[in-house]
């Protein structure tokens, strides 16, 4: 399955923790006007509920992603 550019940038949840290089975790993304899940690749372990940002597309929907404070979403202080 080729890679979908339409999900890179997206902004998401993890529903199931990363493992770093030792496996995925699963992320629920905001794309194409609804939610979306993905088997998702971090290069630390992530733990489920952390924000983060699609960087990279691996196809056969597999994203690598990096933990994510929207500035618009965070508290003021």
């Amino acid at each position: 399955m080729a890679r979908d550019d339409a999900v890179i940038g997206c902004s998401g949840r993890l529903l199931v923790g990363t493992r770093g290089p030792e496996g995925p975790g699963e992320v629920l993304v905001s794309v194409r006007g609804g939610s979306e899940a993905f088997l998702a690749w971090s290069d630390a372990p992530l733990v489920a509920g952390t924000p983060v940002l699609v960087v990279e597309s691996r196809g056969t929907r597999q994203v690598d992603v990096i933990e994510w404070l929207d500035p618009l979403e965070a508290p003021a202080g």
